[in-house]
C-alpha cells in the first residue's frame, strides 16, 4: 500500500513540475540506490535541495525508522514536501526545512548533526561538496548522484570532478564510485569541515572551490 501511495505522491510532484520526466517507478528504483551506495542505515540523513521528494521522501519510506530533514529553497516545493509527508504517513520521522543551502548550513540545529547526506540534481560537485559537508558529523557520508558520463573529467576545468585538494579544503574525502545501474559518488567526512564554510548565499556557485 506505502509503494502504491509513494507512486501516487510522486506522480503529483511530477504534474507540479517538480520532478524530471521519465518513469516514477524509474525515478523511485534511482532514490533506492542512494540506500545501496550508504554505508549501512543511517540515524539521521539530510536531502540536500529535495525538490520533488527524491530521494528523500522514497528513503524515508524505505529506512523506516530513520529521520529524515528534507532541504528545499522553494516554498512551493516545502508545501509539497509536508503534504506528501502526510499522505505516507511519515510526518513524525520527517521534517521539511526551508531555506538556501548555504543559510541552514550554519544553524546550529543542522550543523554537523547528519551521518549521511544525499543530493541529486542539487549542482556542480564544488557546489554540493560545500553545502552538504558542514550538516555531516566526522565520519558521515555524503552521496552524489551523478550523470552517466562523470566517469571523466569535469567540463568546466577539464580536471577531476571530485579533486583531493579541493574536497580536503572542507574536510571531505573521495570514497567510493557506484556505476551500476545508476551513477554515485561517496564522499567521507573525516574532518569537521572548517567554520568558513559554507560561505554565503550565491558564493559557492560564484567562486567555487574547484
Amino acid at each position: 500500500m506505502a509503494a502504491g501511495r509513494l507512486v501516487d505522491v510522486l506522480s503529483r510532484s511530477r504534474s507540479l513540475g517538480f520532478l524530471g520526466p521519465g518513469s516514477v517507478r524509474v525515478h523511485i528504483e534511482h532514490a533506492k540506490g542512494f540506500a545501496a551506495a550508504s554505508d549501512g542505515t543511517p540515524e539521521r540523513f539530510a536531502d540536500l535541495g529535495s525538490g520533488g521528494g527524491v530521494p528523500g521522501l522514497v528513503l524515508a519510506l524505505h529506512w523506516e525508522t530513520v529521520q529524515a530533514v528534507l532541504l528545499e529553497a522553494g516554498e512551493r516545493r516545502c508545501a509539497f514536501l509536508r503534504d506528501a509527508s502526510v499522505d505516507l504517513g511519515i510526518t513524525e520521522r520527517v521534517t521539511v526545512v526551508h531555506g538556501r543551502a548555504e543559510d541552514l548550513g550554519r544553524r546550529f540545529e543542522l550543523r554537523g548533526r547528519f551521518d549521511l547526506v544525499v543530493a541529486r540534481g542539487f549542482g556542480p560537485p564544488a557546489v554540493t561538496a560545500e553545502c552538504g559537508a558542514p550538516l555531516l558529523q566526522v565520519g558521515g557520508t555524503m552521496v552524489v548522484s551523478e550523470p552517466p558520463e562523470a566517469d571523466g573529467p569535469d567540463d568546466r576545468a577539464g580536471g577531476p570532478r571530485w579533486p583531493e585538494a579541493g574536497l580536503a579544503r572542507l574536510g571531505l574525502a573521495a570514497g567510493s564510485t557506484i556505476e551500476q545501474p545508476y551513477h554515485y559518488q561517496v564522499l567521507l567526512q573525516e574532518r569537521r569541515c572548517p567554520a568558513e564554510y559554507p560561505r554565503r548565499v550565491g558564493v559557492p556557485a560564484k567562486r567555487p572551490l574547484f
